[in-house]
């Protein structure tokens, strides 16, 4: 990978970052005595970068691995905010891979060890960082369990994350099928450390996470831009009292963090729909919290499993807010009065059918100053709400 390095090359690579890359393979290699694959590469992955990974996309002579290696990533936001989580001397990453989630680690401890399987990815990563000036951050290729049994020394903090066996695509996510297997692995883990960080995508599920892991003290739920990006596991040795949830919402314009105490049993009111209806964002979607951010904020929910929450009182909220401007029935003679060539934006919460079937019956547009709640009360009356957004 060193020829890469080359200035001419590396000035063709940022010439040419943003180009369709599947155009530029038709071109004559300008480089013969380097893979046109490998130019290529590093023009996509580069590509990609600009806006998940601006500081790597700042700095000159990185060198970058496959672009899918890039796509699964953590983002600087969220490898920012696992920063936050973390305190004392040392950590040691289990599941290196490009090294983002290390380069803020190594902001907040002293010392980090990145531990990589694949020799050519820790070679990379190790370059990186003396481009990017992390001098803090040691590189170690090989087998992390066997790396672990090395060293043999305690961390303050053990970060891992497992990816999916090949042969488990397809199957319901569970810890187990990944590597590594964090589960049957726990107890080894707390041999050096009395702490772990694991993050897992958001399509684990959460009881299912706690059902093959222990002591976990807090899982914090991680969207950017109302997409749950990741779910991060804190995990703390011997912690037996109540697991916290905390749900974290990204945004150009503000960021929404909101955290309860998972508690079995739990209600709250419902109620008819009032003056505003509150939508809560992904994150708190993920996080379950169905019944615990009803009774935070002092919101009734209009059904058990429609998950829209209404008040008469406008107050400041983890998701989006509407002001109510008509209710009507889900009936064919209120549709066609209030829904002829129109045009609406269109969510559905408990309801038989989808938005596109709904669009395609009724031969309503996407767009428009409208936003359409086609739901359930608590009645189990069939409804549309008609609302305008709330801009805070």
């Amino acid at each position: 990978m060193i020829e890469i390095l080359k200035p001419e090359i590396q000035s063709f690579i940022y010439e040419k970052t943003g180009s369709d890359s599947s155009k530029l393979a038709f071109q004559k290699n300008p480089f013969p005595e380097v893979d046109f694959k490998i130019i290529l590469n590093q023009i996509e992955a580069r590509t990609k970068s600009k806006d998940k990974l601006p500081t790597w996309f700042a700095t000159n002579n990185i060198i970058y691995p496959s672009k899918i290696s890039v796509e699964q990533t953590s983002s600087e936001i969220t490898a920012n905010y696992k920063s936050e989580i973390i305190s004392g001397e040392n950590l040691i990453d289990l599941t290196g891979g490009f090294g983002v989630d290390d380069y803020y680690f190594s902001k907040k401890v002293n010392n980090v060890i990145h531990c990589e399987i694949n020799s050519e990815l820790s070679q990379i990563v190790n370059h990186n960082n003396l481009q990017l000036n992390r001098i803090n951050i040691e590189c170690i290729a090989g087998d992390s369990s066997e790396i672990l049994e090395k060293l043999d020394r305690k961390f303050d903090w053990i970060y891992i994350d497992p990816s999916r066996r090949n042969e488990s695509k397809g199957k319901v996510f569970m810890l187990k099928d990944c590597l590594p297997n964090v589960s049957d692995l726990q107890n080894f883990y707390f041999n050096f450390s009395n702490n772990i960080l694991i993050k897992t995508a958001p399509i684990l599920d959460i009881s299912a996470g706690l059902s093959e892991l222990k002591n976990v003290k807090k899982i914090h739920i991680v969207a950017v831009e109302n997409e749950v990006k990741e779910l991060i596991w804190e995990i703390e040795k011997d912690f037996e009292d109540e697991l916290l949830l905390k749900t974290v919402n990204f945004t150009k314009k503000n960021n929404h963090v909101w955290e309860f105490k998972l508690v079995n049993n739990e209600f709250c009111n419902y109620s008819l729909p009032k003056k505003y209806i509150y939508e809560p964002n992904s994150a708190v979607m993920k996080s379950g919290g169905f019944y615990a951010i009803a009774n935070n904020y002092s919101l009734n929910k209009l059904h058990q499993f429609s998950h829209l929450y209404t008040a008469e009182t406008l107050i400041d909220f983890p998701g989006r807010i509407f002001q109510v401007e008509k209710i009507i029935n889900y009936s064919k003679k209120d549709m066609n009065a209030n829904f002829t060539n129109k045009k609406s934006n269109i969510t559905t919460r408990n309801f038989p059918e989808t938005v596109e079937n709904i669009r395609k019956k009724w031969k309503i547009k996407e767009g428009g100053n409208d936003y359409c709640f086609f739901t359930t009360d608590i009645n189990n009356n069939k409804i549309v709400l008609i609302c305008t957004k709330i801009k805070i």
